[in-house]
């Protein structure tokens, strides 16, 4: 009876670890396959980089997840910009050229890596973390090819060791690689509808929208908002004379000149044609003939360069207009269309008054 009995209780405490280790196990999935569906379910790249970095964090208690991200011709960090221009910087999203030289895992990186923490290691990779006790390094791939590496830190020395099995972190990582493919080619399509093929600029359907986001922010904080309109002086003879495929490539030089001539806050469009806008939030009246005068004068003094390497020198006319919307402006859209007529209006003087020159005025 009782080597029966001590047998029967010998079961029961297998039963019972076993019912807790299936309680755990059901805890684990649930809170993985919410993680898994954050990731998939994140509409735009600031969503997909919160959701990896303080989602997974919070979700599995980690001290700290990183995001690194290859960016070789800065095009994620120009598609989250252009997602929300006033999104404050995310300190655990490191954007690089290169991977390699990141961490000396990263040179071969095929399955998740996990070890300790060293300073030597992995200082770049956890940016202002310095007492960590061991990491995991998951990389992202997509088609044979690193895109990033998602990296979690802990302080705990034993939370992540090489004999752990990382069946999770490798299907984490194979999800976090599409979910980042997918929303980078989701913000290229919106980033297409509202930027001009030509030059690369913003186009006017994206000004109409953003104007009224800026009013909005003006009326709320009570500050100015300024428009600059601009038209190339006689532009119709360079299509005439050399084609339009030589008045296009003019126009891509026009707008680059422009965009290194604004600011980093101002919002530089192609209008139509040959006349671009600027939108400068926060500018009052004086500040965007500066900005204004500042872009006439760079396209006077530059060579613009037509195919066949013939040199042309052209000057742009500018109108500015600003406005202060009154907490009784209640349609924004309609302030705004005034704001580019007013601007427009004194484009027309500055060109009626001999061209190459800034015209502005307020109300």
């Amino acid at each position: 009876m009782e080597e029966q009995h001590a047998e029967n209780e010998r079961l029961r405490r297998e039963l019972t670890e076993l019912t807790r280790q299936a309680r755990r196990n059901e805890d684990i999935f649930r809170r993985s396959h919410a993680r898994y569906m954050s990731l998939l379910q994140a509409a735009s790249l600031g969503e997909l980089f919160t959701a990896m970095g303080t989602g997974l964090a919070e979700a599995y208690e980690l001290d700290v997840v990183t995001l690194v991200i290859r960016d070789l011709r800065h095009e994620v960090r120009q598609l989250l910009q252009a997602e929300d221009p006033y999104a404050e910087p995310m300190p655990n999203v490191v954007f690089v050229e290169a991977l390699e030289g990141l961490a000396p895992q990263y040179n071969n990186l095929w399955q998740p890596w996990l070890g300790p923490w060293t300073a030597a290691d992995h200082s770049l990779v956890f940016p202002g973390h310095p007492d960590l006790g061991s990491c995991a390094l998951l990389p992202l791939r997509r088609n044979g090819e690193l895109i990033g590496c998602l990296n979690f830190g802990s302080r705990d020395p034993e939370r992540f060791m090489r004999s752990h099995a990382v069946d999770f972190m490798r299907h984490l990582a194979d999800i976090g690689a599409v979910c980042l493919e997918n929303a980078v080619n989701r913000s290229r399509l919106v980033r297409s509808g509202i930027t001009d093929v030509l030059t690369g600029l913003y186009n006017r359907r994206y000004l109409q929208h953003r104007l009224v986001d800026e009013l909005a922010r003006a009326r709320r904080e009570q500050r100015p908002v300024s428009c600059v309109m601009l038209d190339v002086d006689h532009f119709k003879p360079i299509n005439d004379r050399w084609g339009h495929p030589a008045g296009d490539k003019v126009l891509a030089q026009i707008a680059h000149v422009i965009r290194e001539e604004c600011r980093d806050s101002d919002i530089p469009v192609r209008y139509g044609g040959e006349e671009f806008a600027v939108l400068l939030p926060g500018a009052a009246i004086e500040e965007a003939l500066q900005v204004a005068e500042r872009i006439r004068r760079a396209i006077e003094d530059s060579e613009l360069v037509l195919p066949g390497g013939h040199g042309l020198q052209l000057t742009i006319s500018a109108g500015v207009a600003c406005a202060v919307p009154s907490r009784a402006d209640n349609d924004l859209k309609s302030r705004g269309d005034r704001l580019i007529a007013e601007a427009d209006v004194q484009l027309y003087r500055a060109k009626a008054a001999g061209r190459n020159r800034v015209s502005g005025a307020t109300d």
